[in-house]
């Protein structure tokens, strides 16, 4: 059997974006937990319209968040990433309106849906914190809106890469100063910032050139962090995740 972490060994703990547990959270914490799993890339996690009866935390790996239109096309809402909870929907309204899917293999705690108001009602301060994933992820879905809405494509696509290099370097998976692992599609960024794949691959090619951005073999490489910032439209201090935030 593989060894399952203890929640007061949790290796994401380690990082300043998260918040310190004290050794009642991480106890309760701990009592929620019903296990761990491992699964490959590809596979649906969570699926739209679906009652869970599990819930989960990445540990490691990344994944994406998306919804299905009646025609059968896809949306990307969000990239998950470690630390993220996933199925916070199902535990509070009894369904997803989204599905996840591992982009790549992932290990995720488990978190029995059964138990979920045991745990809320049990424990005042975890609750909170679930209140505050809702908000910053509000505030997340709000300015991609209106970068989708109100940006051109260049603008777009820098915003999109400064939140993934910020949220990916802050759980510790930058290589080297400048880079980060990223394992999607060209598509996957298209559909989620509402621009054609030939759009997409094209504003690409010019971050290249212009010596800001290379995305190829699955990293991404920032070369110019000022003009990536001034190239997305939005102030450097515009973080959702500028304090230190819950982890579950």
């Amino acid at each position: 059997m593989r060894h399952v972490i203890k929640c007061a060994d949790c290796p994401l703990r380690r990082f300043d974006v998260f918040d310190r547990l004290t050794e009642t959270e991480a106890a309760a914490t701990q009592r929620f937990k019903s296990g761990e799993l491992r699964i490959e890339a590809g596979t649906t996690i969570l699926n739209e319209g679906s009652n869970a009866a599990q819930l989960h935390t990445a540990l490691d790996g990344l994944g994406i968040r998306y919804k299905t239109t009646e025609e059968g096309r896809r949306q990307v809402i969000n990239f998950v990433l470690p630390g993220d909870f996933i199925g916070l929907q199902a535990g509070v309204m009894g369904e997803m309106t989204h599905s996840v899917e591992a982009t790549t293999d992932m290990r995720l705690c488990v978190f029995d849906r059964s138990d979920f108001w045991t745990f809320v009602k049990g424990n005042p301060e975890r609750s909170f914190d679930l209140i505050w994933m809702a908000s910053i992820e509000e505030q997340m879905v709000s300015e991609a809106l209106a970068t989708v809405g109100q940006l051109k494509a260049e603008a777009r696509i820098c915003w999109a890469l400064l939140r993934l290099f910020r949220r990916a370097t802050s759980v510790g998976l930058g290589i080297g100063d400048n880079s980060i692992p990223l394992p999607f599609k060209q598509q996957d960024l298209a559909d989620a910032m509402g621009l054609s794949l030939v759009h997409t691959n094209r504003t690409l090619r010019r971050l290249r050139e212009d010596g800001v951005a290379q995305w190829s073999d699955d990293v991404l490489e920032i070369a110019d962090l000022p003009a990536l910032i001034d190239r997305a439209g939005f102030p450097g201090n515009s973080e959702p995740f500028a304090q230190a935030r819950p982890l579950i």
